[in-house]
């Protein structure tokens, strides 16, 4: 997977933009089976736009469960197949 750039590149693999994010909060479960969420600050976003919440549930080198802290300092990768992206068109 390619990652290494924030304008992403169009190759046969998946293109990617990867931001910079902090974890703002992390959301006790409101149902005692569900799992904690991470609310993450994702830099470059938009104002309205820029928090996202997911589960607070990862694994570590070894399988074993961790999570997040409150004050991380995380990546955000959104990755997407060739096909699904298009050329900008350059501006005049």
């Amino acid at each position: 997977m390619i990652d290494e750039t924030r304008e992403g590149k169009l190759t046969d693999e998946k293109v990617t933009i990867t931001l910079p994010g902090t974890v703002e909060k992390i959301i006790p479960p409101l149902v005692p089976n569900e799992p904690e969420k991470a609310q993450i600050a994702v830099h470059g976003a938009e104002e309205l736009y820029r928090e996202i919440r997911v589960e607070n549930t990862l694994q570590d080198a070894d399988g074993k469960p961790v999570s997040l802290k409150k004050g991380a300092e995380v990546e955000v990768t959104i990755a997407a197949e060739p096909k699904d992206v298009e050329k900008i068109k350059a501006s005049k």
